[in-house]
This record gives C-alpha cells, structure tokens and sequence, in this order.
C-alpha cells in the first residue's frame, strides 16, 4: 500500500463554525490523514463528531459558516486551500465525487435520473451526451440495477431507495474518480437493501482502485468496506488502525462504545392489560394494496417492533392506526374504544392518546418555531396550559428527555440530530399519550446517540407507562427495546410473539434471512455473505463487476 500514489493528504486541519449569537467554535480540531489510490478509510463517529465536515473538506468545500483556520488539504499534490474556488469546482464531481446520506434529498425529482447522473460529466465536458448515456447503462448493470437499459428514463420517486443510492453512486462513477466520499450512504437503508449497496459500492471500489473515505456511525458496516478506521469524538481523531485491531482490541474507552446499542437488552416489561387491538386492516395506495389482513395487539406498559424490509408496509400501518390514512376495511380499537378510521373524525381525547414521532426530526420541526413553540402547543391544544404554568411544564419535558431546558430559547437548527429527536419526543409526551408510534426515529442517528435515546425511552415507559409501536429495519434496536415483535413482508404479517422466539427462534424463513442480513462484527462477513440466502436475490446471484476506462 505504502508505494502506491497518496491522494488525499489532510495535515493539521482545524474548522470553525459561527454559531448562534456571533459565537464561534472549532468543529474539526488539528486532524491529520492519509489516503492513497485503491485504500478506503472508514470515518467512524457521533452525530456532531466532524465527519461530514472532514468529508467534504477534503473536496475542498466547507459549508456555509464553516471555515478553515489551520492546516493543509492536499489533493494529488495540489494544495486545496491555496488554489482558486474555480479550480477547486473543476476538481469536485470530476476528480473527486461525493455520495451523500438522502439519495431521495438529492436527487431533483422533476427530472429523469439519466439527466441527472449523466449531467457532471457532459456539463464538464469529460464526456459526449451519448457516450455519457452509455457509461451510464454500462453502470447501472455494473452496480445490479434492474433492466439497466430504461432505468435512467425512470423518475426518482419511481425507484426504491437502494436504487436511488446505487444510482448515486453510478453518478459519483461517472467520471473516473480519484477519489470518492461516502457519507452515510446506507443509515436509512433496511438490512437487506443495506448489503444490496453493500455490495456494490465494495465492488466499485475494488474494480476502479479509488481511493475512498467511507462515513458512518456504525462500525459494523464500515468493518465490511473499509482498510483502516479512523474514530472522531468531538472534532478529534481519538484512534486509528486497522479494522482488525479495531473490532477486536479498541484501545480508547469512546470505540469500544461504539456499539452501545449491540449490548443492550431491554423488554421485559409486564403487561397490564390490552391496549391496542388491530384486526383485519386492508389498506391501499390508489389501486396498489399495501396492507391485507392485519391483525396484532400491544399490551399496556410494553414495546412491539414493527420490523420488515422497505415497502414491506409497516410506516403504512403507523399511519392506519394514527388516522392518517383511512383503512378499507379492518377495525383499531384503545381500550374498549373503537377508533374512526380518519383522524379528522376522532375527538381531541382521542387524537392525545395516539402520538407519532416521525423518523426525520430535521423534516418534523418547524425550523422557524422556537423549541418553546414546538413543545408547548400541545400542552394548549390538549390541555389548555397558559403562562407560568404551561412553561413550567415545558420544563419538566426537557428534563424527561434530558435535555437542558434552555434549549427552549433555541430553533432545531441549533440543535444536532439527536437532540432534535429528543425535541421531538418530548412533543409527543406533551399530550400524555397512551400509545406512541415510533417511525424509524433511531434510523439516522449514530450508535451512541441511539442509545442514549433508546435507554431514555425504555425509563419513561417505566415511569408512565406508555406503550410503544417502534417501527424499525434496525434489528439491534428491536433486541434492545422490544416486548413483541411483528415481522411484515409485501403488507402481511408473516410472523408474531415475543422477542425471545421471534429473534432467538424464528420459525419463518423470511424472518432467519432477515436476521441474516445485519452486518456482524467481522471484516469478512459481508463477502462470506455473497453465498448465502437473503430475501434479495440480487445479492445471491452477483455477477463480477467490470467497468471499462
């Protein structure tokens, strides 16, 4: 490796953010790497931890707010602070390309995906229009995109979202990089359409010998891609070495919690008594069926996951049950009480004791409201609270949810992702539900802070007693939280009871290749996964990437 031409070259880097107030702070604090032609180097961290920043520095772009103070950036040989932005534009999605965290954010939905990943290349003048199209179609099948010769007449919105990712990353390809940044290309994926990217992002890599800096929280999935790790805890690398030596003797007290998650065992909770029974519930989309003949029960004071591959149905059923999408058939009752099947037709006592957290916060929140806006207008929609006494309240949510109560003085954009969540939650505390319908809400959050968050909620339901429906594709959170679990497929539930057989013992096919799916531990479980069975055949039968120059 060491005689192979060095790519990226960060020296001593230090960034600065202004913050609220004029008030400015280092994000990124002295951090040096290196990263040579056909190395990938797995950034690993918490949300906040300067990952992203260090990502797209190394393009030679800092985000609005964001400068450099100290260091160098060197890109083959080429100082990328020291040249001009024109120069430094003419290197980024030509020399060094960058895959980004929401495919579905990035991606202009009114226009067809061939214009969009062919336009870098044919706007820079690499490339003719159809000779551009052709290496297109030459990387759609390269990356096991389905029919790759019409793929790109398709819209956005008409693929799933481990297309659309792969479809990023045939964009980012386009141009024969030098270098590559992903950035959480896989934090909403399911499990199985997670090794599908997996995959083909690991076989492009290899197939170009690009140098690559591969982003993520979750050190599993970068154990499966990357060489070495370097860990970020507040702006700082805190260690780096080898993947080996870093899943199997972590020296610094931060990565060996990195995978907090993995060594919780929550559930357990006792019931007391039915809460929610759902019971033949069909659904559709226009004259698409996403939901046939459901029927599960959550018992007071206890969690059921709601897990299933993307498109299976179960963010469907969330919305069945909240009232935000009317059932064709099929009955939801709390308690003895039989709920309307649209939410405009249920009281107000009704709407408070069914809350929904959804998995975005940055999309949930208001960015223009205060958090003091956000948390306290369910205390007067449900409540009536006013003045000293609805502030008071708004108090003791932010403690629930541990964060300082002066966070009600700030907007979610002053906050991290994390925290957002937390603002969120404490939203849906604030009508005193019963039931709380957790859409993906850990999905994009890194290890540690998914704990946190996890641990927090399973002390509330000790304290309240509220009941939780977590839908989630993350089946360490489901070992971590839940009583029950519910596994859907093509809008059926195809398997149901406590967490203790379902995970442990599964008596469904689809349900073992699920669990099959979750990266381990192991640098080599992702290729040792090739020749197994998952519910994508996609991933059994790949053919051998080979893209021409």
């Amino acid at each position: 490796m060491s005689d192979r031409k060095i790519v990226l070259e960060i020296r001593g880097l230090i960034v600065e953010a202004m913050l609220a107030k004029a008030s400015v702070t280092e994000i990124v604090k002295g951090v040096s790497l290196e990263l040579r032609e056909g190395q990938v180097l797995g950034l690993v961290g918490e949300s906040g931890a300067g990952k992203s920043t260090i990502g797209l520095a190394s393009m030679g772009y800092f985000k609005p707010g964001c400068s450099p103070v100290a260091g160098e950036i060197s890109f083959c040989g080429s100082s990328l602070l020291e040249i001009s932005e024109a120069e430094r534009r003419s290197i980024r999605g030509v020399r060094a390309a960058y895959v980004a965290q929401s495919a579905a954010a990035s991606f202009n939905p009114s226009k067809r995906l061939m214009d969009q990943v062919v336009e870098a290349a044919v706007s820079r003048g690499e490339l003719q229009r159809v000779d551009a199209e052709l290496r297109a179609v030459e990387l759609f099948r390269s990356l096991q995109l389905p029919d790759p010769e019409s793929f790109g007449r398709k819209y956005p919105h008409q693929v799933s979202g481990g297309q659309l990712q792969r479809a990023m990353t045939a964009m980012a390809l386009m141009c024969d990089p030098e270098l590559i940044v992903f950035d959480e290309p896989t934090t909403a994926l399911d499990v199985t359409t997670q090794v599908e990217v997996l995959l083909a992002i690991k076989a492009a890599i290899e197939e170009r010998g690009v140098a690559a800096l591969y982003i993520s929280h979750d050190l599993a999935v970068v154990a499966q891609i990357a060489d070495e790790v370097a860990v970020l805890r507040y702006g700082e690398i805190v260690e780096r070495g080898p993947v080996t030596q870093m899943l199997e003797s972590p020296v610094h007290p931060y990565t060996k919690s990195l995978w907090a998650v993995r060594e919780m065992h929550g559930g357990s909770h006792p019931s007391r008594g039915r809460l929610l029974d759902v019971s033949g519930i069909e659904a559709s989309y226009g004259a698409f069926k996403v939901l046939q003949d459901i029927e599960f029960t959550i018992e007071r004071g206890q969690t059921v996951a709601l897990v299933g591959e993307s498109g299976s149905g179960k963010s469907t059923l969330g919305r069945v049950i909240s009232g935000l999408l009317s059932p064709e058939s099929g009955t939801v009752h709390l308690g003895e009480e039989a709920l309307p099947r649209k939410a405009n037709d249920r009281s107000r006592d009704m709407l408070r004791r069914v809350q929904l957290i959804y998995q975005s916060a940055d999309t949930a929140l208001n960015p223009r409201q205060k958090v003091s806006k956000i948390v306290g207008r369910p205390l007067s929609f449900f409540h009536g609270m006013r003045g000293a006494k609805k502030r008071s309240r708004m108090v003791d949510l932010m403690n629930m949810v541990e964060l300082d109560p002066s966070y009600l003085d700030r907007f979610p954009t002053q906050l991290s992702g994390g925290q957002k969540q937390r603002v969120a939650i404490a939203r849906a505390l604030a009508a005193e539900p019963e039931l709380i319908i957790c859409d993906e809400i850990t999905s994009a959050l890194d290890q540690v802070v998914q704990a946190g968050i996890l641990k927090m909620l399973d002390e509330l339901q000790e304290r309240l007693g509220v009941s939780y429906l977590f839908i989630t594709h993350d089946l360490e959170v489901v070992k971590a939280i839940s009583d029950r679990v519910v596994v859907m497929s093509g809008g059926r539930i195809v398997e149901q009871g406590p967490k203790s057989e379902v995970i442990h013992a599964p008596s469904e096919e689809y349900t073992r290749r699920l669990l099959n799916a979750v990266p381990q531990m192991s640098p080599g479980w992702l290729d040792g996964l090739v020749s197994r069975q998952v519910p994508n055949a996609s991933v059994t039968s790949r053919e051998p990437v080979r893209l021409s120059r």
